[in-house]
């Protein structure tokens, strides 16, 4: 398993609606397949910056997910609320102890 991981700026005083949109757009990306769930959290340090972090089978399953009908629907609820273009990156599995 992978961790999606995505700083999401999102524009100023936009931040109530954003949260709205995400929660309503959540089911979008739980449904596609190989997702694990995901969480959008807010930065204590400055409330325009958001987490997002989606538990994926693989790199492949989030880039199926972004080549279909369901990122389309994701994209229209959400990305209009940022700033700038997202900064996504992937992890592997926790570090062995």
């Amino acid at each position: 398993m992978i961790i999606e991981h995505a700083l999401l700026r999102v524009g100023e005083d936009r931040g109530d609606a954003f949260a709205a949109a995400v929660r309503a757009a959540f089911p979008l990306i739980e449904s596609a397949p190989g997702c694990h769930g995901a969480e959008v959290r807010v930065q204590h340090e400055d409330p325009s910056i958001y987490l997002l972090i989606v538990q994926w089978d693989s790199v492949q399953a989030h880039q199926a997910f972004r080549a279909s009908a369901l990122y389309e629907r994701w994209r229209a609820a959400t990305h209009h609320f940022y700033a700038a273009p997202p900064e996504v990156t992937h992890f592997l599995a926790p570090l062995a102890r």
